[in-house]
């Protein structure tokens, strides 16, 4: 049983808090210890946000935290899809006006402003965790989680109010608000990390020797989330039919932006970080910005995203695990 919690931790992580939230919303007898409960949550999802960040910068090698190749690669990639994806929503609004507001084009523009979410949003700071799970390189990778959020910063709030014209927040007010809630997640660790490695000693050999603390911190916090999602997918007013649209779009999202970052870091030598830095998203920033500056129901598809690319990590892990422990071949085999 404990063996298979460690290999299969985020998909368990998932289903707790699935079934933690369905339960709680659907038994009237909870009512009264769920409102009580309310706020601890709300205090232990940033601390092991933060502790999960805390504890993987311990490990990073500060002096390898330089601009790569690779990292251009995975922002031009992105820059390309969101150009894509923006052409698709102004064309959908078009269509949806010129035959007055119908039904399936008014589906269509939300469908595809929730997938423009899961796009423009940030590399998810908790990517590093995963890419040292997977053998890659926590330093570059962190580099680029700090590259990728300036980038949001800065693309947010000049593509947002192109799509919805009643937003009126300055890009300047926005940049700084979005680059202030990625600051607060991501540079406060960030330093702390670096203070523990060179000033308490002690403390980072501690923390280093438990290689796993920052895995099982991060599905603590994957459980809370998923808990979110759920009741963000039971209390709205969306179709079933636009419900189950938006979660297929994001599931092949996951794969199509999984793919791309796997063939840019392919010729650009760094295959597993640019995949996970093209695929993983910070999906709680792009909840907050499609309630922002779209519609409530556009942030339905970061919640169905981060369920699903966190089934897609679950298997990569798997499989990595397996070819680490599967036998190799002797020489006299391989001849």
């Amino acid at each position: 049983m404990i063996a298979f919690l460690k290999e299969w931790t985020l998909p368990v992580a998932i289903c707790v808090g699935t079934i933690c939230y369905l339960t709680f919303n659907y038994v009237p007898q909870l009512d009264e210890l769920g409102n009580e409960l309310a706020p601890v949550f709300d205090v232990i999802f940033p601390l092991f946000v933060f502790l999960t960040l805390l504890v993987t910068f311990c490990k990073v090698d500060f002096h390898q935290m330089l601009p790569h190749r690779w990292h251009t690669g995975i922002l031009v990639a992105q820059l390309l899809l969101v150009a894509a994806n923006i052409a698709i929503i102004l064309w959908s609004k078009q269509i949806e006006a010129e035959e007055d507001s119908s039904l399936f084009t008014l589906h269509s523009s939300l469908l595809w402003e929730a997938v423009l979410t899961c796009i423009i949003g940030p590399a998810a700071s908790a990517s590093p965790v995963v890419v040292g799970k997977l053998g890659g390189n926590i330093s570059t990778m962190t580099t680029y989680v700090l590259i990728s959020s300036l980038a949001s910063a800065l693309m947010i709030p000049l593509v947002f109010p192109m799509l919805e014209q009643a937003v009126q927040v300055p890009f300047f007010d926005a940049f700084l608000i979005i680059l202030q809630k990625v600051s607060i997640v991501l540079l406060l660790p960030l330093v702390l990390g670096w203070i523990i490695q060179h000033h308490l000693k002690a403390l980072c050999r501690w923390v280093v020797s438990m290689p796993n603390l920052s895995f099982y911190c991060w599905a603590i916090s994957l459980s809370i989330t998923t808990g979110i999602t759920v009741k963000n997918i039971v209390h709205s007013e969306a179709s079933l039919t636009l419900l189950l649209s938006i979660a297929a779009a994001t599931f092949v999202l996951c794969f199509v932006q999984f793919g791309i970052g796997r063939l840019v870091g392919r010729h650009l030598g760094e295959e597993v970080n640019a995949g996970q830095a093209l695929f993983q998203k910070n999906t709680a920033l792009s909840i907050w910005v499609a309630y922002m500056y779209l519609h409530p129901v556009a942030s339905i598809g970061a919640g169905c995203y981060v369920l699903w690319q966190n089934i897609i990590n679950s298997l990569e892990l798997w499989q990595f695990q397996r070819s680490e422990t599967s036998p190799q071949p002797s020489p006299k085999e391989r001849e």
